[in-house]
């Protein structure tokens, strides 16, 4: 499996700031599906990058493109155009969080054939699809080299950029929770803190605000959650399906049950979550999280997807069963 084990150096950063700044059509992508670090940093880039005076598009591969529902408070969303309406002349593109270009979905073609492709992501699952690699696995979230690349750039970090990088810091760690979290991370955190954000704002929008048929449907899919302590050579796997007809009774985006994984990986029996749901299409989007004795990430990069250790994904047009299955044999591959 790839594995990406280069840092960035000076003359990276200074070559990508160079072809951001002599360009004036800029086109910033998010991976579809896109989370609060993907379009978060590509929204912060693309505010910073308006006030230097470009032309900034920021899309993500989806349709149909809607950005999910408990991060529609981001600010910046003015820059947001469909992969339809998406023109292929720009000069420069840069890629935020995304692993793999199949992740860049209906716009992977146009980010390919572009004349300068940035790729700015913290996986250690990156394949190396840019013409600049801005990829540090030590990073624990892309919103860090974000808001480098803003400095790099010598524009001012405004609010509302730093309230686009603190969703993406705090998601990304597990709000500050997840072992990829060192002093330097708080340090960043202090900092956007000093740009005038509002913390409590932005972590009501992220995990405290939802409609109640989302609360009973989130429930639903934890009560028959599943468990088997003795998947993964004894570390165990907790597992749960959401149907598509069953969302679509209660009428819930897709989005919303993003959460569900989240209650599912604290349970002490096992050391890997998983939850299968289903989307408008009919596919399968399987959410996964670790504990840290498996690196997931690298799992879902064989099956198809990506990620980093904490957490990965990947897409899948097999039954659950058939999902579950393969992703057993390569977690346990991982023991």
């Amino acid at each position: 499996m790839n594995s990406w084990t280069s840092v960035p150096s000076a003359a990276d950063w200074a070559a990508a700031v160079g072809s951001l700044k002599n360009a004036q059509r800029i086109l910033l992508l998010a991976h579809v599906s896109p989370d609060a670090d993907a379009i978060g940093s590509a929204l912060a880039v693309g505010i910073a990058l308006r006030s230097a005076g470009k032309e900034v598009s920021v899309s993500f591969g989806d349709e149909p493109f809607v950005l999910p529902t408990n991060l529609k408070f981001l600010p910046g969303q003015e820059l947001l155009v469909a992969p339809a309406e998406v023109s292929g002349d720009f000069e420069v593109v840069a890629s935020f969080d995304v692993s793999a270009a199949a992740r860049l979905g209906r716009l992977e073609d146009l980010a390919l054939t572009a004349p300068t492709l940035i790729a700015v992501d913290h996986h250690r699952t990156y394949t190396g699809f840019g013409t600049m690699h801005l990829v540090d696995v030590g990073s624990p979230a892309t919103a860090v080299l974000a808001l480098r690349l803003i400095e790099e750039l010598g524009i001012e970090v405004s609010r509302a950029a730093a309230t686009c990088l603190y969703a993406g810091l705090l998601t990304d760690t597990g709000s500050f929770r997840y072992a990829n979290v060192t002093a330097s991370t708080h340090d960043v955190a202090a900092r956007l803190h000093d740009f005038g954000i509002d913390h409590v704002a932005i972590g009501r929008h992220l995990y405290d605000d939802q409609s109640f048929a989302a609360v009973r449907l989130q429930g639903a899919a934890l009560a028959r959650a599943e468990i088997d302590p003795g998947a993964i050579g004894g570390l165990g796997m907790a597992w749960t399906i959401v149907p598509l007809a069953e969302r679509t009774t209660t009428g819930t985006s897709i989005d919303l049950l993003e959460r569900v994984i989240d209650g599912l990986r604290t349970a002490t029996e096992a050391e890997v979550a998983v939850v299968l749901k289903q989307d408008d299409s009919g596919q399968w989007r399987v959410s996964t999280r670790s504990k840290g004795a498996i690196d997931v990430g690298t799992v879902c990069q064989r099956l198809g997807g990506g990620g980093h250790v904490f957490a990965g994904g990947f897409e899948s047009d097999d039954s659950p069963d058939e999902i579950l299955a393969a992703l057993r044999a390569a977690l346990a591959e991982q023991a």
